[in-house]
């Protein structure tokens, strides 16, 4: 089957936005400070006292998402299962930052921009896996 066009809307669109993910990841991770220090204090609190559980499922959702996002354009059928996986790491990264970690008052303190990729990031990630979904059914992913 020939690859539909909108495959590679969709693949370099996830490739870019996931590569943004990966980029905070990275930066967070390996301290830059200069990058840190753009953070509010309460999100550099939570990421300093954050337990090992919640690194492994922000590293699964982000690296899960860019896996899927390079497996999408590429076309085989586990793109999906990438997709996936990098959901439950949302999910339980989620469950941390937002429930645990300080009762929910991290989106309180949040601006606009900060609440809109709160809520896009989900919303996209569903979106791209239910995409990888519909293109393994048809015979797209192999």
């Amino acid at each position: 089957m020939k690859t539909p066009v909108h495959l590679w809307v969709v693949g370099v669109f996830a490739l870019l936005w996931n590569a943004g993910g990966a980029f905070d990841y990275v930066m967070t991770q390996t301290d830059d400070t200069g990058y840190l220090a753009q953070m509010p204090t309460e999100r550099l609190e939570m990421l300093g006292s954050a337990p090992l559980w919640f690194a492994v499922t922000w590293a699964l959702g982000v690296w899960g998402a860019v896996l899927g996002s390079l497996l999408l354009l590429l076309r085989p059928r586990l793109a999906a299962a990438a997709f996936a996986v990098s959901l439950l790491g949302l999910i339980g990264s989620s469950v941390y930052t937002y429930g645990i970690a300080d009762g929910g008052s991290m989106l309180a303190v949040a601006g606009p921009a900060a609440i809109a990729f709160t809520i896009a990031i989900p919303l996209i990630l569903i979106a791209l896996w239910l995409y990888a979904r519909a293109m393994r059914k048809r015979g797209v992913l192999r």
